[in-house]
């Protein structure tokens, strides 16, 4: 089924890396941002001519900026896209220039940095969400990609093919120019090639889950505008945002602000009978007037359309030393923003997973967690993001909606009261962007302690490992996560230390890279209730005890040497 790599040339260049990736969107970039700091090689390829044109993600979520964060550079992140001081409000209207029904008010960037320092209970974070194009996210990463040495980047590249041996995978690439085929040997092979993914097609791995669900926005074919209209909020009646979505019994749309002056990316639903492939420049303004209310002078920068009412997982993501992640794995509606931030996430827990095997730190059997504790955490999200579209997009828009009488006044108001809910449902998403966990992982020693319900607009914070770790501002100003070391970190919590050194001698002795951290707050043992926690170089809680009496039983397991529990350990 592999073994197609096959060239027309005899004897094609050839290169040895670490680790192929195919494909350089968020989640390939944001894999060579993991793997470039470890000193892994990495070649990445990608057909098209460079990053994102188009808009397409808006929305980088609270978990996503943290991982950021991690990386040094999450404050570049949010100097990107709107002005500072630009609302990021999502409000909904019967058309721009009509009736507004409901309005949910985020902060500004500006207001995000400061508001994070005091804010306590679901939203006690290093960072709150950021607004921005997916276009400028991916600019950013492909500058800081390309800075480590091990990192070889290259837009225009395509796979042809690949097979797997033993010892890794071979595969030809080749740019789309032309020229002389590139015979490449790598360890490992990760097709973050999005929804059409090769590498999914080779390996033939189907997809689980359904697509093509129905609605009257959000299910089904959507239009989408990439334009420049600065004339846009010089005619708009109401307070600017960030989101505008239009609610109509004639056309759907949603347009979310690219620059905060001029660029929108706006999308509209496309109704049964209609043939958005054959629309012109002129019916592209006619859709946009729709849901404007009025013609606004605009500039196409492109258009194009693209199929809503997918909720999909990939049925396996690997087969022996390839994977596949993000777009390529799992395929969302797009409401909750949780394509683009999974696929950030898949890349964040495979990448230190292979750079462990690659450096001799770990077996292979390590990488067997990485599906392990993705898929699950796919298929939640996808769940989510199916509950966000049917909330918005089972709506039913009547015309009386728009009714200068009695009538339309009460229907505006039952709908205010169903959109309301609905934003506070999608954009307040703590739940959903923290309350992710990898319980029943091989790699994480569990201890049994209840879990809070799995909630998408609450998060209670619990040290239970498995799950994204506490966090808590220091009276000195830092985040705790700010202490975190780059790849193993034991906190070593309260005033009176536990025995811990057994630690540090068993991860000198298994090569594990570990760094104590001893924090002698009363409020930081509280909130971990535990005075030993490990935390992972994803930052996510391995394991947390009372003493170091199995400390390298518990190491053993974290890094994947142990299959199954041969030392007979029990939650502390």
């Amino acid at each position: 089924m592999l073994d197609d790599a096959q060239s027309t040339v005899s004897e094609p260049i050839r290169l040895e890396v670490d680790v192929l990736v195919a494909g350089g969107g968020p989640c390939g970039l944001m894999l060579a941002n993991e793997l470039g700091p470890r000193g892994v090689r990495c070649l990445i390829v990608d057909a098209k001519p460079g990053t994102a044109f188009n808009p397409q993600a808006n929305a980088t979520q609270a978990r996503t900026m943290e991982h950021f964060r991690r990386l040094g550079f999450a404050h570049e992140i949010r100097a990107l896209g709107l002005p500072a001081d630009h609302p990021t409000d999502i409000a909904y209207f019967t058309r721009y220039t009509g009736h507004e029904l409901a309005r949910i008010k985020l902060p500004t960037a500006a207001e995000a940095t400061v508001r994070i320092r005091t804010m306590t209970g679901s939203w006690s974070a290093a960072e709150l969400p950021h607004r921005v194009s997916q276009k400028f996210v991916e600019a950013a990463l492909r500058r800081h990609a390309q800075s480590w040495p091990s990192i070889d980047l290259r837009y225009g590249w395509v796979l042809q093919a690949f097979r797997e041996e033993d010892d890794g995978v071979v595969a030809t690439v080749q740019a789309v120019d032309g020229g002389e085929p590139l015979e490449v040997k790598a360890r490992f092979l990760v097709g973050a090639d999005g929804a059409r993914s090769f590498v999914r097609g080779r390996l033939g791995i189907e997809w689980g889950g359904v697509t093509g669900i129905q609605r009257e926005f959000m299910g089904g074919k959507m239009f989408a505008i990439y334009l420049r209209s600065p004339e846009f909020l010089s005619r708009l009646p109401h307070p600017k945002a960030w989101m505008y979505v239009a609610v109509n019994h004639q056309r759907r749309a949603f347009m979310a602000s690219v620059d905060g002056v001029a660029e929108f990316a706006f999308h509209a639903a496309v109704h049964p009978g209609e043939n958005p492939e054959s629309w012109t420049e002129a019916d592209a303004r006619r859709i946009f007037a729709e849901a404007v209310g009025t013609d606004v002078p605009m500039e196409i920068l492109s258009m194009g359309t693209w199929l809503a009412g997918h909720a999909l997982v990939a049925r396996r993501f690997r087969h022996g030393r390839v994977f596949i992640a993000g777009d390529a794995a799992h395929l969302f509606t797009p409401t909750g923003g949780l394509g683009y931030n999974t696929a950030v996430e898949d890349a964040v827990n495979l990448a230190w997973k292979l750079a462990s095997v690659l450096k001799g730190q770990a077996p292979m059997s390590l990488l067997d967690s990485y599906e392990a504790e993705r898929r699950p955490l796919a298929e939640r999200n996808t769940g989510f993001a199916r509950r966000f579209a049917d909330s918005v997009g089972l709506f039913q828009a009547r015309a009386v909606l728009e009714e200068d009488s009695p009538q339309g006044e009460a229907e505006r108001e039952a709908a205010a009261r169903h959109l309301d809910e609905h934003a506070r449902l999608e954009f307040n998403i703590p739940g959903v962007t923290f309350g992710g966990r990898y319980d029943g992982s091989p790699i994480i020693v569990g201890d049994g302690a209840p879990l809070p319900p799995d909630e998408p607009n609450r998060y209670v914070h619990t040290a239970s490992p498995g799950g994204r770790p506490p966090h808590m501002w220091l009276d000195d100003g830092r985040s705790l996560f700010d202490l975190f070391h780059r790849e193993w970190t034991l906190l070593v919590l309260g005033e009176d230390e536990a025995p811990h050194a057994g630690f540090e001698a068993a991860a000198r002795e298994l090569g594990i890279d570990l760094e104590a951290v001893r924090l002698a707050s009363p409020a930081l043992r509280a909130l971990y209730e535990a005075p030993l926690v490990l935390i992972r170089p994803d930052q996510i809680v391995a394991w947390r005890g009372a003493d170091d009496g199995q400390a390298h039983a518990v190491l053993a397991r974290v890094s994947g040497r142990l299959a199954s529990d041969p030392y007979g350990m029990r939650p502390d």
